[in-house]
């Protein structure tokens, strides 16, 4: 069960006045992932381009636990709040 730190993170991001850079979107998006599902156990896409990096950002974090992921994942948070 995410904590209320990481789901007010997750809130957070949306409400950024500066969209975060494709990297950055990859980055949030694989963390959230591994926190909310853990490992991706997952197919690869085949014919989707950004369905694979979406994929692949997830897939390198294989093996962090959730909560670490968690904790990750509000850290960015913050410091993308923090460059605004």
């Amino acid at each position: 069960m995410p904590s209320q730190q990481f789901t007010t993170a997750a809130e957070e991001v949306q409400k950024l006045s500066t969209k975060p850079s494709n990297d950055e979107l990859l980055e949030l998006y694989g963390l959230f992932k591994q926190a909310t599902v853990g490992d991706n156990e997952t197919s690869k896409p085949t014919f989707d381009i950004k369905g694979r990096y979406k994929w692949d950002a997830w897939t390198k974090l294989k093996g962090m636990s959730q909560e670490e992921a968690e904790q990750k994942y509000i850290e960015l948070v913050e410091k993308l709040k923090a460059s605004q």
